[in-house]
């Protein structure tokens, strides 16, 4: 009868490399998300005060509504 141990954790080379994976995925998200709010920006200050009164936003809003979470 053969048995398979499955109960075993992994040490070391596993575990670094998930959090240098992890690192790198978080960074990738950083720099996409700071380019989603630099586009969003930019369109945005592009608009006149009309067209960003149609929509509801005022120039001041600009910022925050780039980098708020209902954009992504």
């Amino acid at each position: 009868m053969a048995a398979f141990d499955t109960s075993r954790t992994t040490y070391g080379v596993a575990s670094f490399a998930n959090r240098a994976c992890a690192f790198v995925a978080d960074m990738a998200n950083t720099v996409h998300a700071w380019n989603d709010a630099r586009i969003t920006t930019r369109a945005l200050a592009g608009l006149t005060d009309r067209e960003l009164a149609d929509i509801g936003l005022e120039r001041g809003d600009i910022d925050s509504v780039a980098r708020s979470a209902m954009i992504r």
